[in-house]
């Protein structure tokens, strides 16, 4: 994967997990925090799609990753409600 791929797929990373925060309704820091909830919820959408045997919605191909879309931005609210869940019981 080339230098300009990866800062590609970063921003589009960036921005689902942006989207899959503010679904979620918490939010855990700037703009690296976000894009990597986007790339751990890129890693649960993709399993979640896997297991269920689901496509891929919108999937994005980049120097040879494909980056499915939607199933980031869902994951990534998945993660962000788990992580907000854990943290609220601390308090």
């Amino acid at each position: 994967m080339s230098i300009s791929g990866f800062l590609i797929l970063l921003v589009i990373a960036a921005i689902c997990g942006a989207i899959g925060q503010s679904i979620a309704g918490y939010s855990m820091g700037g703009c690296l925090v976000s894009a990597a909830v986007g790339f751990i919820g890129a890693l649960i959408g993709k399993w979640l799609a896997a297991e269920l045997g689901l496509t891929y919605l919108l999937p994005i191909n980049i120097d040879g990753e494909t980056f499915p879309i939607v199933w980031s931005i869902l994951g990534a609210a998945l993660f962000s409600v788990v992580i907000g869940l854990l943290n609220r019981g601390r308090r």
